[in-house]
């Protein structure tokens, strides 16, 4: 094993020093939070692949391919789908607006009073997600190094937070390409072809496993439906997707750039699903699903492609985790910190916001970490993490966006209603049950139509001013500097 723990040790010191070198780029609030809004079609596909394919499109794909065959690939496909669907349709828009954060392109459209209770929904949200991918070190660590639980979570966490300290979204979109590479090559170009021959090829593979493995609807119609409610739909609206669109130099960019990374992901969700497949063949009564990632690397890979393949898995998780951490920091400062000490932040020197943003990835990071240690269902912290964006916030993100009429009382009244039935249908349903997000969906968009017609208009110079943002036209807008960064 020590070539492998060389790969890995390698690795992580490379992460640091691209924390380090981001360091020295980070000199504004814009270039700390959204890389100075200058990512080029390469960097911004490579990077946006990255953030949406964590340890749970990786080491839960390969399980859902385990449990379900071909059809465990739609959990990674529906978010491929939600991030097509954000490309085309709504990142040019958004790239335009050129804010930090969701809230901030609420209180744009609405008219400045959506910001603090979006902000806190959207918090919890990044929150539960970085400390999903948080608590995924311990199953990579076990395997590389038979590491203490607790302990691996700190060591995996504390990398993480301190890369995204040291240069904010620039050390992040570094770390992210080369976690992107890694990916690719660990995953696609080496653990796929190889788990596939190691398990006779697709004949023996089909003559091994029942034929529902290779059914492509075989997970149940119930389930993809609830998949695409909550991924496709979450990508639409998330921070950390968010915050990764205002990166991009230009709408075209944004547009172009996810178009290519979500296709990208429809790949991945293949690729995930036909290693798990394998698996099944050769290892059919493991304990969990999730085991059998670990378990063919583990058993299957010759050494040195091992620990490549196991940093691919590391890389997996790190990019969403700094992702997440960014965008759950971001939230805290900018939309619910700023706000309840009644001040602009805009009002402040930039070297004062960096420092500031700094210090709240490194106070979040520790929360993060703290909140990982004492959490052990993975699944059950993601679902609660995604039941709260899409039945909090879709309806006034997607209605602001789509629908003229839509006025701030009603964006308030459906994140407030949609936000309590989520929790409290959690509470009787369960927390890994369906209806949860079905009826809070229903009742935020209820609330949003009613309270909206209800209410008296957005006012026509705050929509002007939203239409002239939208169109990348306000003349308050400062105009930043874009070198082709590629």
């Amino acid at each position: 094993m020590a070539v492998d723990y060389t790969v890995i040790v390698v690795y992580l010191a490379g992460m640091l020093a691209m924390g380090w070198w981001g360091m020295r780029r980070a000199k504004s609030k814009s270039e700390f939070l959204v890389a100075g809004r200058r990512l080029g079609p390469t960097m911004y596909s490579g990077t946006m692949a990255a953030i949406v394919l964590g340890g749970a499109s990786t080491i839960g794909g390969v399980g859902l391919g385990y449990q379900y065959g071909l059809s465990g690939a739609w959990m990674v496909f529906t978010i491929g789908l939600g991030l097509l669907a954000l490309s085309v349709f709504f990142s040019a828009r958004i790239a335009r607006l050129k804010v930090y954060t969701v809230s901030e392109m609420l209180d744009l459209r609405y008219g400045g009073r959506a910001g603090v209770i979006s902000g806190v929904v959207m918090w919890a949200y990044t929150l539960m997600l970085a400390t999903t991918s948080t608590i995924a070190y311990a199953t990579i660590f076990d395997v590389l190094f038979d590491m203490n639980r607790t302990v691996a979570i700190i060591l995996g966490g504390s990398i993480v937070v301190a890369y995204s300290t040291l240069g904010g979204m620039w050390s992040i979109t570094l770390t992210d390409m080369v976690q992107f590479v890694v990916k690719t090559v660990g995953v696609l170009l080496l653990l796929l072809p190889i788990a596939v021959v190691k398990a006779g090829g697709f004949s023996e593979m089909k003559a091994q496993l029942p034929t529902e493995y290779f059914d492509p609807l075989g997970i149940g119609g119930e389930t993809i439906f609830t998949y695409v409610l909550i991924y496709t739909f979450g990508m639409l609206i998330g921070q950390d997707i968010w915050q990764r669109v205002f990166t991009a130099r230009s709408d075209k960019t944004a547009k172009w750039g996810g178009t290519v990374a979500g296709t990208y992901c429809l790949v991945y969700a293949l690729a995930g699903a036909v290693i798990g497949t394998a698996a099944k063949v050769l290892y059919p009564k493991l304990g969990s699903p999730d085991d059998a990632f670990a378990t063919i690397v583990k058993d299957e890979l010759p050494v040195g492609v091992r620990g490549l393949v196991l940093a691919a898995a590391l890389a997996a998780v790190m990019s969403t985790s700094s992702g997440a951490l960014i965008a759950c920091a971001t939230v805290a400062n900018n939309d619910i910190w700023s706000r309840l000490r009644g001040r602009i932040t805009t009002g402040e020197r930039d070297h004062d916001e960096v420092r500031g943003n700094r210090a709240f990835i490194l106070i979040m990071g520790i929360a993060v970490i703290a909140t990982a240690i004492a959490l052990n269902n993975v699944v059950e912290a993601l679902t609660v993490a995604y039941n709260l964006l899409v039945g909090g916030l879709l309806v006034p993100i997607l209605g602001g966006l789509l629908w003229k009429r839509g006025t701030a009382q009603g964006a308030l009244a459906s994140v407030a209603v949609g936000g309590i039935a989520v929790i409290g249908l959690m509470a009787t349903y369960g927390i890994l049950a369906n209806e949860p997000v079905y009826y809070g969906l229903l009742s935020s968009l209820a609330v949003y139509i009613a309270v909206s017609l209800a209410t008296r208009p957005t006012d026509a110079a705050v929509l002007a001013a939203w239409r002239e943002r939208l169109a990348g036209r306000d003349p308050e807008l400062v105009s930043e500097p874009v070198p082709a960064h590629q």
